[in-house]
């Protein structure tokens, strides 16, 4: 195997942390026991200081004994699950009803844990100070990263580091892309106002329901016919809600939708066209409207110095075949923040196994997490950690 004795070692534990923090999940901005849990752990990893700028998550900062320049480096890991009800079959599976680990950031939290404690047994090798953020909340905006990056908890770190594993990918292999790597997210609401009436009766009322279903088709146009198709857009009605009973035309209609782009200039065009789309259909139908844009993480733009310095590790100690290089993703990240001020990289590392049933998508009940892809993450983290620091 690829790993070096130390992460060897260690591979039980990352799966006993993996394991419980599956079983034990909790929400965005409510990981309190988890934060707990960790701190615990923590705290007897020798040289390891420990902060929490922020109600929930935590920060942990290994100094390096050795002399040589004075690097911070960042590691984000994220630790907040889903409300998903979790059908995954695993002995390890949540005990929360309607919470679940079904991003993989169980794993991710397991593996910044493996980080800490090899860095914690090597302090004699590095110099500078490795600061890891067992970061909050990446699933709902404005996230955690946000409230870490404005506490002050990144003043003074030189640069950042991060992964997220994915089913796209075998287990094992890296999706390393210099540039942008990730879409901006942003949400709309929209609400269709009409008029109410008896359904036998639609001439008297205004039917919200009719007007927003040719919204919801005319929005699909904007990635069709209003961007140009070399700008990726996705445009997605994800909840549509009206009435009360199966003989009245409703009042109104509501709308929620995601956008997903890479360009800020599209962005800001999006974000100006469903406004305008909506005026158009609402004043055809007689109706009025409410608009509401959220916006959401920006896009994560890996440096390339650090991108190159990242496939050459990872190359050297895996070989090419553990190397996809890759275009840009839609999922969103919130570990944008932390790269306002600094430098960054963040990778996809894969965990798909169909042998073992590890092939279902991301936020899917029936995701499972390949226990086998959390040595490579950990090999991979040491591996630039000790580089970065030693420079």
């Amino acid at each position: 195997m690829p790993f070096d004795p130390c992460v060897t070692r260690i591979i039980p534990e990352l799966r006993a942390w993996q394991e419980h923090l599956h079983r034990n999940p909790e929400l965005s901005f409510e990981e309190f026991e988890t934060t707990a849990y960790l701190a615990e752990l923590l705290s007897v990893m020798p040289g390891v200081s420990v902060s929490r700028p922020t109600k929930t998550g935590l920060v942990a900062s290994i100094r390096g004994e050795k002399d040589g320049r004075q690097t911070v480096l960042g590691v984000r890991g994220d630790i907040d699950a889903l409300p998903i009800e979790e059908a995954s079959g695993l002995p390890h599976a949540s005990a929360r009803p309607g919470v679940m680990h079904a991003c993989g950031h169980d794993g991710h939290t397991a593996m910044l844990l493996g980080l800490a404690k090899l860095l914690s047994a090597q302090r004699a090798s590095f110099s500078g100070e490795a600061r890891l953020f067992f970061q909050h909340a990446e699933e709902l905006p404005p996230g955690g990263a946000v409230e870490l990056v404005r506490a002050g908890a990144a003043d003074g770190v030189d640069a950042m580091l991060g992964l997220h594993l994915s089913t796209n990918w075998p287990t094992g292999v890296f999706g390393v892309r210099a540039g942008v790597l990730t879409a901006a997210v942003d949400r709309f609401d929209i609400t269709v106002k009409g008029k109410g009436a008896h359904c036998s009766f639609p001439e008297q009322g205004v039917d919200a329901i009719v007007t927003t279903a040719q919204l919801i088709l005319a929005l699909q146009t904007i990635s069709a016919r209003r961007v140009a198709a070399t700008d990726p857009v996705i445009v997605s009605i994800c909840q549509a809600n009206a009435g009360t009973a199966y003989n009245i035309l409703p009042d109104e209609m509501t709308l929620t939708g995601a956008v997903r782009s890479f360009n800020p200039a599209v962005r800001e065009r999006i974000k100006a066209l469903i406004g305008e789309i909506t005026a158009g259909i609402t004043a055809s139908a007689g109706a009025s409207y409410d608009y509401v844009w959220d916006a959401g993480y920006a896009s994560v733009f890996n440096d390339e110095k650090l991108t190159a310095l990242a496939e050459q590790t990872l190359l050297s100690r895996f070989g090419k075949e553990h190397i996809d290089h890759i275009g840009p993703i839609m999922p969103g990240e919130d570990f944008y923040a932390f790269l306002e001020n600094r430098p960054g990289f963040f990778v996809e590392l894969g965990s798909r196994c169909p042998e073992k049933g590890c092939d279902r998508p991301h936020h899917n009940p029936a995701y499972r997490l390949d226990q086998d892809a959390l040595p490579y993450g950990v090999q991979y983290l040491y591996d630039m950690a000790l580089k970065l620091l030693n420079q």
